[in-house]
């Protein structure tokens, strides 16, 4: 019988490469800056993910979510990933968290 990983585990391990993945343009992670709406994992170990961008003209529109979904995939126990962005909620800096906002001396 194979080794299986929760997908609560999994979900961690998902947040922590996300957290190891930063905007270019401001020096934050994708997580902590709120750029990630949802992480959803289900029992075959399929990984969707909901994220924005900080706004639609962002320079990095079509390679962060790119980054995103291979380093997602390099997971051990990862099938598959699927990166969807979406503009609704439009993203603003009341998601970043306080970590973010005080390391930007936002606080």
């Amino acid at each position: 019988m194979e080794h299986e990983i929760d997908t609560a585990q999994l979900g961690e391990q998902i947040v922590k490469v996300l957290k190891g993945i930063y905007d270019p343009e401001i020096p934050v992670d994708i997580y902590e800056l709120g750029l990630i709406y949802d992480v959803m994992v289900n029992t075959d170990n399929e990984v969707k993910i909901l994220m924005t961008l900080t706004s639609p003209n962002c320079p990095v529109a079509e390679s962060l979510p790119q980054e995103v979904q291979d380093k997602i995939n390099k997971i051990e126990g990862v099938k598959d990933t699927e990166v969807e962005i979406t503009f609704d909620p439009p993203w603003s800096r009341d998601l970043m968290s306080e970590e973010a906002k005080l390391e930007l001396g936002m606080l």
